[in-house]
């Protein structure tokens, strides 16, 4: 396990570093979007998240809004009503939440990383009746779809930490997949 850090302990990420992130998870979003969108279409705020995380990646600010529209796909989760809104709405919350991975060495910012596409990938296995085999299917099509600087990134921090249920699950073996990709 490779920790890039300065002489404070600090992981060294460059602003491109945090938007090849970000787009990563926007994209990991963008898959589930649709999802919410079926049970919720008048509510918008888990779009504009991802449209906030992709003008973010594209080289837009890192400022207010992109931090409001996190919030506000959070807010869109809890009122969502079922639990593929649920995830589908976290996993839009995630990306634009990905601009904000910090600089620390510690296993919960993996999250900030991967929680999009674990988020997205457990909304897809709920609309298949909690068919794992989805899931497992849609965190493959992450991991091929990770480019090597995300790799690069991810491998910064520690593992995915324990917990956090089936999306747990789906993080870690995410978070292991793309750790032991040459």
């Amino acid at each position: 396990m490779q920790h890039v850090a300065n002489e404070t302990g600090e992981i060294l990420l460059s602003m491109q570093d945090l938007r090849e992130v970000t787009g990563y998870a926007a994209q990991s979003a963008q898959e589930a979007l649709e999802i919410f969108e079926g049970t919720r279409p008048a509510d918008s705020r888990p779009r504009h998240a991802i449209d906030a995380a992709w003008t973010f990646a594209r080289g837009g600010e890192r400022g207010k809004a992109l931090r409001d529209t996190a919030w506000a796909a959070h807010k869109a989760a809890r009122e969502a009503g079922t639990a593929t809104a649920v995830d589908a709405a976290r996993a839009a919350m995630s990306a634009a939440a990905a601009a904000y991975l910090h600089p620390l060495a510690n296993a919960h910012q993996v999250k900030h990383i991967l929680g999009a596409a674990a988020h997205a990938a457990r909304a897809v296995e709920l609309m298949a009746a909690g068919d794992r085999e989805i899931g497992a299917a849609h965190i493959e099509q992450a991991r091929r779809r990770a480019a090597p600087v995300v790799v690069a990134v991810l491998r910064r921090y520690p593992a995915a930490p324990p917990g956090g249920g089936r999306v747990g699950e789906l993080l870690r073996d995410l978070d292991a997949a793309l750790r032991s990709r040459s």
